[in-house]
C-alpha cells in the first residue's frame, strides 16, 4: 500500500519562505512521477509542480515559475517543494501526489496520478 504524507505547511508573510516534505511509503520514488497540486476554498485543484521519476524532468505551473523548486531525495523516498517569495495567492492546502507511467504530456493533470496524500495548509499573511 502506497501512502504519501506531507509536512512543512504553515503561516508565513508574504514574500517568506516555506518547505514542503512528502514522505512516500510502500513504494519506490525511483519509480513515479511525484507532483505538488494546491486547492484554495471555491476552486478547482490546480496543478503546481511536478518531477519525473529520473528526476530529469520538471513542470511548474505559470504562477510559481522562479518562486517554487519540486525536488526529490530518491534516498529518502521524499519529495520536497520548496515555496519562496511567497504571495497571499499561494494560500492554499497542498497536496502531494504520485504515479508511475505518467507521460509528460499528463504530468500535469490530477487524473494522471494514482496516490494522494492528505495535504497540508499554506497560509500567506500579507
Amino acid at each position: 500500500q502506497v501512502q504519501l504524507v506531507e509536512s512543512g505547511g504553515g503561516l508565513v508573510q508574504a514574500g517568506g519562505s516555506l518547505r514542503l516534505s512528502c514522505s512516500v511509503t510502500g513504494r519506490s520514488l525511483r519509480e513515479l512521477t511525484l507532483g505538488w497540486f494546491r486547492q484554495s476554498p471555491g476552486r478547482e485543484r490546480e496543478f503546481v509542480a511536478a518531477i519525473r521519476a529520473t528526476g530529469g524532468t520538471t513542470r511548474y505551473a505559470e504562477s510559481v515559475k522562479g518562486r517554487f523548486t519540486i525536488s526529490k531525495e530518491n534516498a529518502r523516498n521524499t519529495g520536497y517543494l520548496q515555496l519562496n517569495s511567497l504571495k497571499s495567492e499561494d494560500t492554499a492546502v497542498y497536496y502531494c501526489s504520485a504515479g508511475s507511467g505518467i507521460i509528460l504530456s499528463s504530468m500535469t493533470s490530477s487524473s494522471a496520478y494514482s496516490y494522494w496524500g492528505q495535504g497540508t495548509q499554506v497560509t500567506v499573511s500579507s
